[in-house]
């Protein structure tokens, strides 16, 4: 095992926890939807946090491979991480909680939620950028992470600080679209074999 093998075993067990957290809740939901009004803002906020999980999750993977281990990456990979699974264990409601409509806990809890991906997504971020500014074309890449990130600040505040349900649908939901539109084409058109991503993706595979 090398050293980021070791970090990422760590990092990606914490950010699974999220993604568990997430499923739990929302399979706690659909078995009391007789008796506990779903809706669809609690849903489409669940889709979101578990798309921006996994989007976060690949990001690690293709920046930090090449960074040597050190206690401050594991450290730093640790707050990133515990603030995403803060995020996701607010999606949905506990098992003890008293039970209420979905809505009523999504209106409760949305504004955290989102800040809280914020703070993750400006953190691994501002890494991401000085990771690249190491690297070859560097401004290109850091530009590129830069307009990304202001493109997420700008949809998920915007979500974050509307009591709008047209907004937040159109904020998130278009947010939902741009992870499933880079989902589809990494598989349609996969980096070419002579990139760095390229290389990273060729060793990922068994």
């Amino acid at each position: 095992m090398s050293a980021f093998e070791f970090f990422f075993s760590f990092y990606g067990l914490l950010l699974g926890l999220s993604v568990a957290v997430l499923a739990t809740g929302a399979a706690r939901a659909f078995k009391h939807r007789r008796t506990q009004r779903v809706g669809w803002l609690t849903p489409l906020l669940a889709v979101f946090v578990a798309l921006d999980i996994a989007t976060f999750w690949d990001a690690a993977w293709v920046n930090f491979r090449t960074l040597p281990f050190s206690y401050g990456l594991l450290v730093g990979g640790l707050v990133v991480a515990v603030v995403y699974f803060i995020a996701a264990a607010l999606v949905f409601p506990d098992e003890s909680d008293t039970p209420v409509p979905l809505d009523e806990h999504f209106w409760a809890n949305k504004r955290s939620i989102l800040y809280l991906l914020i703070v993750a997504n400006l953190l691994g971020g501002g890494a991401q950028i000085a990771v690249n500014l190491t690297r070859d074309n560097a401004e290109a890449l850091a530009t590129a992470y830069g307009v990304s990130l202001s493109i997420y600040v700008i949809l998920i505040g915007a979500a974050a600080w509307t009591k709008r349900r047209w907004l937040i649908a159109a904020a998130v939901g278009l947010h939902i679209a741009l992870y499933l539109y880079i989902a589809v084409m990494s598989v349609a058109s996969p980096p070419p074999p002579d990139t760095a991503l390229g290389k990273a993706t060729a060793e990922a595979l068994p």
